[in-house]
């Protein structure tokens, strides 16, 4: 390995990269691992942490093995460095999606002496066959890229990178170099401890992002606010992220039918279809990419202009990397999330079934992400000190939701005194939750077991406008003042610091933001519809009542029902959307294509004309166009009712039985979509019966089952038969 001075490395760094001057500590770790020290790298996504070992791996005797856990990523930057020069066997990658010539052929370029880097999975690297290979070549440096998945702390923990020491020491002792994006201080020393190199050089940049800017969103009417920010950002390229593969491809074609180029990416894609989209993102063929957390390591696109977690991650590990690849290039970069109490039962859910431990770990973690979720302190200063940063607020410059419109602050010395003592009082051997509990004197098993009813302190915050949210944004105020600190590897028991016990002795002012409040805020809105409250509060209630006036004298004149015609759920909506064309009344909740065009033309006059009276600002000014969503159930039983397949069938091939599928047949039915039971109808039901409940149906106001078996008469109809009648008579008459 050679070791270059300072004019010697600039010059290859002009050489091999163009660029003229290295950033921020690049020539410091390059020098260290030029000098055969093992060097431990934590640096922000954007920071340039891929040059620190390929310009090294250029200069050097021999071959560099990058170990890196993603496919897509050693691709990307196989092909950037190919790139650089005329030899393409100067990079190749050893993983899973190679042929067998193929692998022989990255093999024959090493031996050669082409090749400087040589990037591997940590699954390609263990196997026994590349450990007799590596034996035999010159291998320069290892390093150890993504180094977070080492650790069960990090937010992508990989059991596989837990082996890796093993095999290195097997293969032989040469420099290690490790990078990661994201570490907090317990993460860091995880790293350091299982590689062995708790003696490295550790070089740990800011990892403020000050063109960054942060915000926090309720979940409300969630795929129409991303589909409204996305239209105001036309020709930028972003990023979406879901938690579920289903949803990602949901949203991604909504984008698609509202004239966006946007593309789904995800595992469960065949590996063409990824390239494909990731090359067509970095060609900017498309400008969207929705994606499940996967996406985006290695990526080198700097130009992404804003990021949006349809769903909060489930650590701020997860969620500062993802929110790191908008504006690589120092340029513009929007991260908006969408945080909603519901998704954090939903993490929570999935943790279900997995060792004790790994629970613990995960329940903290997601404890760390709702606390940043729901601060209205400074964000930036928040996330800067859960990496171990300190922070001053006054640098954010309004580029966090908080700082931007901030809250009235409340002075909380005395509150934050009373958490402290508390804390002390419990011999600092509990979590926050504990603590909240001990100041609001509520009695649980564990205070029970501990006595802490006993202490003078239980029952001191009980106040009535102190809850647990109140004390949860106090105890948050006390740990980024640096009272407290929170002891990681015991699950998050709170501990009195140096200067928290110097507070206690001397307090002085300390002032606090009460938390935003995210109770109540959907998950999502309904996809069939445009959005909009579905609940009748905030219904403009004179459109409302015309509009109903409006279904009785349609009603009257077809001789219908007017549940057959539109549903007061539709009427409501139409009250908050005030659709006035025929596209915007499809997305109506229960309306769908074909009543739309049967019945909807006079309910959009209606509409036009009292907007246009009253000068009403519409929300559906920027239409927002729904993708047909059924699931696959109901894609089933439309399928098989086209075939003509017995409803028992049906219901015993999804293993249902007949009464839940009658009632998806009736969702189906009531938002809009014609079905033809008769068939099955006729073999049940003699044509004098079907008459007699066809004829009240259509003479009755009411489509209530039971009114109608009291009327049509027990003895002679199921409720099931009832149901099925009624199922047929909205389809015929009003779909």
């Amino acid at each position: 390995m050679v070791v270059a001075d300072k004019t010697t490395l600039q010059q290859y760094l002009q050489k091999f990269f163009g660029f003229d001057t290295f950033k921020g500590q690049q020539e410091e770790i390059i020098s260290s691992l030029l000098a055969k020290k093992d060097t431990f790298v934590i640096m922000p996504t954007g920071g340039g942490k891929s040059l620190c070992y390929q310009l090294p791996a250029l200069v050097s005797e021999g071959t560099a093995i990058i170990i890196s856990p993603l496919i897509a990523l050693m691709k990307n930057q196989v092909d950037a460095l190919r790139n650089f020069g005329n030899e393409d066997g100067i990079a190749h990658f050893l993983n899973s999606s190679l042929t067998k010539p193929e692998i022989a052929k990255v093999k024959k370029d090493i031996t050669d002496g082409k090749t400087k880097l040589l990037y591997v999975a940590p699954e390609s690297l263990t196997k026994q066959e590349n450990v007799i290979f590596f034996n035999e070549i010159k291998i320069s440096f290892f390093a150890i890229d993504e180094a977070h998945c080492i650790s069960e702390w990090g937010h992508d923990f990989r059991p596989e990178y837990r082996r890796i020491r093993t095999i290195i020491e097997e293969i032989g002792t040469v420099p290690i170099i490790a990078l990661t994006a994201t570490a907090t201080p317990k993460v860091q020393q995880d790293i350091q401890k299982n590689l062995g190199m708790t003696d490295a050089n550790v070089y740990k940049s800011s990892f403020n992002r000050g063109n960054l800017y942060y915000e926090v969103r309720p979940k409300q009417n969630v795929i129409k606010e991303i589909i409204k920010y996305v239209k105001t950002q036309h020709g930028k390229s972003g990023i979406i992220y879901c938690l579920s593969r289903k949803k990602v491809e949901e949203l991604a074609e909504t984008l698609r039918v509202n004239g966006v180029k946007a593309q789904a990416y995800h595992a469960g894609l065949e590996a063409k279809e990824r390239a494909h989209t990731q090359d067509a993102f970095l060609m900017e063929d498309i400008d969207v990419i929705v994606a499940t957390i996967a996406f985006g390591m290695g990526i080198d696109k700097p130009d992404v202009r804003f990021v949006i977690h349809h769903d909060i991650p489930k650590s701020l590990e997860g969620y500062y990397q993802e929110t790191g690849r908008g504006g690589r290039d120092g340029g513009e970069g929007n991260c908006i999330t969408f945080y909603s109490h519901d998704d954090i039962v939903k993490l929570e859910k999935f943790m279900k079934g997995k060792p004790v431990a790994e629970q613990e770990i995960g329940k903290q973690l997601l404890h760390e992400t709702v606390s940043y979720a729901e601060t209205s302190s400074c964000r930036r200063k928040f996330l800067l000190h859960y990496f171990g940063e300190e922070f001053d607020e006054a640098g954010c410059g309004g580029m966090c939701d908080n700082c931007r419109n901030p809250k009235q602050k409340f002075e909380a010395m005395e509150d934050v005194e009373l958490v402290l003592e508390a804390i002390e009082d419990i011999k600092e051997k509990f979590k926050t939750k504990d603590v909240i509990n001990v100041l609001l004197g509520t009695v649980t098993a564990t205070v029970k077991s501990y006595k802490h009813n006993d202490l003078e302190c239980f029952g001191k915050g009980a106040e009535d406008d102190k809850n647990e949210k109140y004390w949860n944004a106090v105890i948050r105020q006390a740990l980024v003042s640096g009272l407290l600190s929170k002891d990681i590897e015991n699950y998050g028991l709170l501990k009195l610091t140096k200067e928290g016990k110097s507070f206690m002795n001397k307090p002085y002012s300390i002032m606090v933001t009460k938390d935003h409040d995210y109770e109540g805020t959907e998950t999502d809105d309904d996809e069939g519809s445009g959005g909009g409250n579905k609940g009748g509060s905030g219904a403009d209630a004179v459109l409302f009542s015309a509009l109903k006036d409006l279904l009785k004298q349609t009603a009257h004149k077809l001789k219908l029902p007017p549940y057959v015609i539109f549903q007061e759920l539709s009427l409501e909506e139409m009250a908050i959307q005030y659709p006035i064309k025929m596209d915007e009344l499809v997305n109506i909740t229960g309306v769908g294509q074909g009543k739309a065009q049967k019945f909807g033309k006079p309910f959009l006059d209606l509409i036009a004309k009292y907007v246009e009276e009253n000068e009403i600002d519409r929300p559906l000014d920027m239409v927002v166009k729904s993708i047909v969503n059924k699931s696959g159930l109901k894609v089933y039983i439309i399928q098989s009712i086209d075939r003509k397949l017995p409803l028992d069938d049906i219901a015993s091939a999804k293993g249902i039985g007949l009464s839940d599928l009658i009632s998806e047949i009736e969702s189906i039915v009531s938002s809009g979509t014609k079905v033809n039971i008769g068939y099955y109808i006729n073999e049940i039901l003699d044509e004098d019966k079907q008459q007699e409940a066809m004829l009240y149906f259509k003479e009755s106001d009411s489509d209530s089952v039971q009114e109608a078996l009291k009327e049509l008469g027990e003895e002679e109809y199921s409720e099931d038969e009832i149901r099925l009648l009624r199922i047929k008579f909205m389809s015929e008459f009003g779909n």
